[in-house]
Order: C-alpha cells, then sequence, then structure tokens
C-alpha cells in the first residue's frame, strides 16, 4: 500500500520555509529521506514529503495566500508503496504501462509535460489495513480516445481491468498491479465544469445523479471542511 506522498519544490531555500512554517504549526519532521527534502506526517498519519527536484517539467505552482511564489508547491512528485521484494523488477509497470526503472524498486513514467516516480520500499512487519491515513488509488490520466484501446491492452497482458465506469466527470478503468496498489486510468473529459461555475469550483457539495437521493444524509453526516483563509467580515 502506499505510505508517502512526494511534492517538489524549487530550492533549498523553499524548504527552509517549509519547516519554519510545518514547526510553527508544531509540525514534527521525521528523519530526512536525503539532503535536499523535508519528511513529514499529516494528521492521520500518512507519509508526506517536501523535495528539491531538479526538472525541466512544466511546474504546477500552488498559488496560497502567504506563502511566496518562490516557495510555492511545484506539483506532486510521486508516491512510495510498501512492496515485498520491492527492488525486483515489476514487468506490469516497464512492459505492459511504459514506466521505465531507473534503480532498483524506482520506477518513473514520463509524460508529455511532466513525469511521474513510482518507488516500492520494503514492507513493516505489520500488515496495513485500508482506513483512515491511507491512500486508496493512484489515477493515471490518458487520453479519451485511447481509453478502451488501454482497457483491451490491460485485459490482455493480464490485469483483469474492470470494465469503463462513468464517473460523470471524467470515464475510469480500475486495476491492481500486481504488488496490489490500485491503480485508476482516468479521462480529462468532460471535466469538473459540467455542473458548475469554473470559477466556484468546489464550494458546494456536488453529487452524481445516483447520490442526490441520498444529499440530505451526507450534508448531515459529512464533515464540513472550512477554509482558513476566508476572511470573517462582522
Amino acid at each position: 500500500m502506499i505510505h508517502r506522498l512526494r511534492w517538489r519544490v524549487g530550492s533549498e531555500d523553499a524548504l527552509g520555509f517549509w519547516a519554519e512554517r510545518l514547526a510553527q504549526e508544531g509540525v514534527e519532521l521525521d528523519p530526512p529521506t536525503d539532503e535536499s527534502s523535508l519528511a513529514f506526517r499529516d494528521p492521520e498519519g500518512l507519509g508526506l514529503e517536501l523535495a528539491v527536484v531538479v526538472t525541466g517539467d512544466e511546474p504546477l505552482p500552488a498559488i496560497a495566500q502567504g506563502v511566496s511564489p518562490d516557495y510555492a508547491l511545484l506539483g506532486f512528485d510521486g508516491v512510495h508503496a510498501y512492496s515485498q521484494a520491492a527492488g525486483q523488477q515489476e514487468r506490469m509497470l516497464t512492459d505492459v504501462m511504459g514506466f521505465e526503472m531507473i534503480a532498483p524498486g524506482s520506477y518513473v513514467l514520463q509524460g508529455a509535460h511532466r513525469h511521474a516516480t513510482f518507488v516500492h520500499d520494503e514492507p513493516p512487519s505489520a500488515v496495513g489495513i485500508q482506513g483512515a491515513g491511507t491512500v486508496h488509488h493512484i489515477a493515471w490520466c490518458d487520453h479519451d480516445q485511447d481509453h478502451a484501446a488501454w482497457r483491451d491492452h490491460l485485459a490482455a497482458r493480464g490485469a483483469h481491468p474492470t470494465p469503463i465506469i462513468d464517473r460523470q466527470y471524467f470515464l475510469s478503468i480500475y486495476f491492481r498491479e500486481p504488488r496490489g496498489v490500485l491503480f485508476e486510468l482516468a479521462t480529462p473529459s468532460p471535466g469538473f465544469a459540467v455542473d458548475e461555475d469554473p470559477e466556484h469550483l468546489g464550494e458546494e457539495l456536488r453529487l452524481p445523479p445516483q447520490y442526490e437521493h441520498l444529499r440530505e444524509e451526507l450534508e448531515r453526516t459529512l464533515t464540513p471542511l472550512t477554509n482558513p483563509r476566508e476572511t470573517i467580515v462582522p
């Protein structure tokens, strides 16, 4: 299962900014994985990491109040997953999905604009249990016109993909890579603007049609999310 998410930052100065910001919030740092990263955990125990990544990839800077563009997070770099025989090459990744194995247990998938890493680490003795503080799956984007062909390709190679599932905002295919991590292939279309104004995405609870009859119950039981940066006007 996945145990760490890794974000990119642009410099050692950015790491210094985030180390200070995390300390101010009482977040304890884990032992560093290398000199160019910060490792810590979210409130539910999931491992997080910020790392200086030198790359020619198109950046995805996160714009946030109180964070200078010089220190902004620049998008996901990849994930770490626990795996038995972590260093052994997994040919489902390399031969079927197009990853390159760059070191024992470390893979990279190169897209047209950005790349992502997928790293296998030796697991602890305890058995993982899915729940709060864990990652359910990794989603990879494919092209709309290639979606059905990808399902046929995976099925022919023994991956046992699901049928194509309509998620209203995109189409999905799910399957497990041989080490057990759940993968999703998702189309970029039609996108999240099909049922709300792009300028106001995420401001209201949106439900697929099959769950609309549960709105009252869900609004009562889901934990509300509050934007800490909202200015309260008396």
